[in-house]
């Protein structure tokens, strides 16, 4: 086959079945309809005289010869749009456009304010989007553009470009005047003495943290644990008003106790350190928007 037979069009069909593995999805992402997915399919299966994709559960399965194409054909794709996009001006004064951000409620919490109020002054036509996605999604939205940003620690997602932003430790959030945190300051207990004493406290946890939860776990005090809720950033006040702990990251806390009325208990967890990345696709690499926001919030939220 030729170069010149192949539609642009059937290559980002091409790129997006591959990724969500649904017609369906595919087309939504496309804003085309199903069908027009369907035939386009149709068209390049017989230039390429390969099947590419087989019916399977759910959706469908590449077959080898795809498997070989779609690293090429993404690769292709974005530096097409990368050469396309570079004489493109961005100008954040001017601007409306709209940015979309994977960020937990407890990441919303910590750099919304400060984003805000930093867009309000340099692009006050710029919007912000946020969603929480699960993790297993976020490389694929950031490629499709269904995200512009990931943002947090996010260990397991893969193929992104990266830069870390800050590096951060879970502690104990307790409120002011609780007895374990004036017997930890009278004792001063550290190490495994302040582990073994954490059996004595009761706790309240958030869902959508996962690896504060698997740290209670790991340390066998799931069944000190008195209230589980579905959100992250209601903790603190429960904290305040019970004698319930809460294991969060200090970064976090730190905001809450500079407010007053709480206290924190810095334990040597196991799986304590953790850092907080901002996370984007290679596909946007030089999109001028993109780069705008990402040196954007390096420089509110970076750390050398």
């Amino acid at each position: 086959m030729n170069i010149k037979d192949i539609d642009l069009n059937l290559l980002r069909v091409f790129d997006a079945v591959y990724r969500t593995r649904n017609v369906s999805r595919a087309a939504d992402t496309l804003d085309l309809t199903q069908p027009a997915v369907s035939q386009g399919l149709t068209r390049l299966r017989l230039l390429i005289k390969d099947p590419l994709f087989m019916r399977a559960a759910g959706g469908v399965q590449p077959t080898p010869k795809a498997d070989r194409l779609a690293p090429v054909v993404r690769t292709a794709l974005g530096l097409l749009e990368q050469a396309l996009n570079e004489s493109v001006q961005f100008d954040p004064l001017q601007s409306q456009k709209t940015f979309r951000i994977h960020m937990s409620d407890i990441g919303e919490g910590r750099f919304l304010p400060d984003l805000m109020a930093h867009l309000r002054q340099q692009a006050p036509g710029v919007r912000v989007e946020t969603q929480a996605l699960p993790l297993a999604a976020i490389a694929d939205a950031l490629d499709s553009g269904q995200i512009d940003f990931a943002f947090g620690f996010l260990p397991s997602v893969k193929d992104t470009q990266r830069r870390q932003l800050l590096k951060d430790r879970y502690i104990v959030l307790l409120r002011e005047g609780h007895p374990f945190a004036a017997e930890y300051q009278r004792r001063r207990r550290s190490g495994k003495a302040l582990l073994d004493a954490l059996q004595q406290l009761e706790f309240v946890a958030g869902r959508t943290h996962s690896d504060a939860l698997r740290i209670l776990q790991l340390l066998k005090l799931e069944d000190r644990v008195r209230l589980t809720t579905e959100h992250f950033m209601v903790l603190p006040a429960i904290v305040r008003a019970t004698d319930l702990g809460v294991v969060m990251p200090r970064n976090i806390a730190h905001g809450f106790a500079e407010q007053g009325g709480y206290t924190l208990i810095e334990p040597p967890f196991p799986l304590r350190d953790f850092t907080v990345s901002l996370h984007w696709s290679k596909r946007f690499e030089t999109d001028p928007g993109n780069r705008w926001l990402r040196q954007t919030l390096v420089a509110l939220f970076g750390v050398a």
